[in-house]
């Protein structure tokens, strides 16, 4: 398998980074480890990262209709879901639906997340996985699969998931999908994904081949892309 990238993190859009950052922080037991006036980073106990980037016009999603689409959404392990659903909402989240292992609430700017029964896990919650709405979530999950040199290790109808380096993310089936349309403020994206690469041409001419479109934006150091189902994605160095 050629492997062009390596996923470094998914990044949330909100108005209020600094809320969005401490609120994790908080509820996860994550670590802070980048502060920036536009950016801030947030890393979990075995490495992964999450990132929130400022947009001062962010529009928040309303899970779970397509009119404004969630797009993406984080599912949290903890042994606990009740409590940890408890904490959340005191920090300021807003609880949404109950499923049968997990509850789907909303953080403080809007995005959807999951907390997810896993017995034996805390305090500190574990980042399962990064999940991405799709129309054809097969078809992204081979995508993002074949750009990462990561595994599709589950395709149901539901949804697919691919796993690699300790890190996963899940693609989930969305029949009525509607597609952001980057930076188009009435339909905006909620949320990227930032790739490492080792060369920026040679990564732009392997995602162009798999399916990528080339998008405007993008600077010395990274070039700005969406995927097959129109999700924003970035090239970096």
């Amino acid at each position: 398998m050629t492997v062009t990238g390596r996923l470094e993190l998914a990044a949330f859009d909100a108005r209020d980074i600094d809320t969005l950052a401490s609120f994790y922080a908080a509820l996860a037991g994550w670590e802070i480890v980048r502060r920036e006036s536009d950016w801030i980073t947030v890393r979990a106990a075995d490495g992964q990262e999450i990132a929130f980037q400022l947009a001062p016009d962010h529009i928040p999603p309303q899970w779970p209709g397509q009119e404004q689409p969630q797009q993406f959404h984080l599912d949290l392990q903890v042994d606990g879901t009740e409590e940890a659903a408890e904490r959340a909402i005191a920090l300021g989240a807003t609880r949404l639906a109950d499923g049968p292992t997990w509850i789907t609430l909303a953080d403080p700017a809007g995005h959807p997340f999951d907390v997810c029964q896993s017995d034996g896990v805390g305090p500190a919650m574990t980042l399962f996985a990064v999940t991405i709405d799709a129309p054809d979530a097969s078809a992204l999950a081979h995508f993002y699969g074949d750009l990462l040199g990561m595994e599709v290790t589950y395709e149901g109808p539901e949804g697919a998931l691919i796993a690699g380096a300790g890190k996963s993310v899940m693609f989930q089936q969305v029949g009525d999908y509607t597609a952001p349309a980057w930076p188009n403020p009435e339909r905006p994206q909620q949320a990227h994904l930032d790739i490492i690469v080792d060369d920026l041409d040679s990564g732009e001419a392997r995602a162009l081949d798999l399916g990528a479109s080339r998008l405007n934006g993008g600077g010395e150091r990274f070039r700005v892309f969406a995927d097959l189902a129109g999700h924003p994605f970035c090239l970096t160095v």
